[in-house]
């Protein structure tokens, strides 16, 4: 896809994309995440394949805390 392929799709005139690109910040939030989405990138989630790998990774972090350290991942007894 060419950028004013991308430019076209997403509604907008070429500059907007340029300014996109370099970051603006005169871009509208909502023309990012048209953008972002048109060209297929995740903002908010991993991609669902990446989640073992990045729990796994959590869990090696966890296991490197001393014992007395609370596990964040439990749910704490507040029922008082």
């Amino acid at each position: 896809m060419t950028a004013r392929d991308l430019a076209e799709r997403a509604r907008i005139d070429p500059k907007t994309l340029h300014k996109a690109e370099s970051g603006d910040p005169t871009v509208a939030t909502g023309t990012m995440f048209e953008l972002a989405g048109l060209v297929g990138l995740s903002l908010f989630a991993p991609e669902p394949g990446d989640l073992p790998s990045i729990v796994r990774r959590e869990e090696d972090r966890l296991a490197l805390l001393p014992s007395r350290v609370v596990n964040p991942l439990q749910v704490p007894d507040d029922d008082f």
